[in-house]
């Protein structure tokens, strides 16, 4: 059973794979805009900003969020091209086969996965172009990239559900909308101590300054401290739920 679930997600996981390809535009739309917060915050507000951050170098500082931005942007087109597959009949197709029902959910979650990293790999080459430089140890990449693939998991659960159960095409993709906003909030391009009260506690209490704090301090060669634990517990905190929610709500869909 699983080799047969294996080979029907690498296969429908391939299919969609090939639809980005042939349209790569998906990925560019979902690079540009964090690339050009980051050329925005960087090239004109990084003067004024870098004093409160007390870096030497801004872009430093602000790569992190600026991932975080990426990956909100590209979850939204994990739950559009799911509404697309539910509403073009693929879906009822793909369940008259015999095939692992299963494996179309988690031909998407690995397609997301997928079109993520290399929209991160992009940035990250930005980001060196920028003046982007860490002394960080293969461990803190290895460390560093598996927070932001299980921070893309988690969010790519949460597109699923929208995806699922959207009733437009926009309202598949305007879940992200407030993720996306969400690092705008937090320590990303300011530390939380410069905002005011009732802010700071909002940005120190939600789930993106952990996980920015863990990246910036593996990048830094610094003590993550408690923020790695934080960030891991927010992240499969929301992946727990969000893929009960998301199984639930594709059994009702195909029963």
């Amino acid at each position: 059973m699983s080799t047969h679930f294996a080979a029907d997600t690498a296969t429908l996981t391939g299919r969609s794979m090939r639809h980005i390809f042939r349209s790569p535009d998906t990925i560019i739309t979902t690079a540009v805009t964090p690339i050009a917060l980051m050329l925005l915050f960087v090239y004109v507000f990084g003067g004024a900003l870098q004093q409160s951050t007390g870096t030497e170098n801004y872009v430093n500082y602000l790569l992190p969020g600026i991932l975080l931005i990426a990956i909100a942007s590209g979850i939204a087109y994990t739950a559009f091209r799911l509404f697309t597959d539910m509403q073009s009949g693929i879906f009822e197709r793909f369940h008259s086969m015999p095939i692992a029902r299963s494996s179309v959910l988690w031909a998407h979650v690995l397609t997301s996965l997928t079109a993520n990293a290399i929209t991160l790999a992009i940035i990250f080459g930005v980001g060196f172009l920028m003046g982007f430089r860490t002394g960080a140890s293969v461990g803190a990449w290895l460390a560093v990239i598996g927070i932001l693939m299980l921070f893309t998991l988690a969010l790519t659960w949460l597109a699923i559900i929208a995806g699922l159960n959207a009733k437009t095409v926009d309202g598949a993709s305007a879940f992200s909308y407030p993720l996306i906003f969400l690092p705008f909030i937090s320590s990303a391009f300011v530390p939380t101590d410069t905002m005011p009260a009732p802010v700071q506690w909002f940005a120190d209490n939600q789930p993106v300054t952990s996980i920015v704090n863990t990246i910036q301090a593996l990048f830094a060669e610094q003590p993550v401290g408690n923020d790695i634990w934080i960030a891991l517990a927010w992240c499969v905190g929301i992946l727990v739920v969000a893929y009960v929610f998301a199984i639930i709500s594709y059994r009702k869909k195909v029963s």
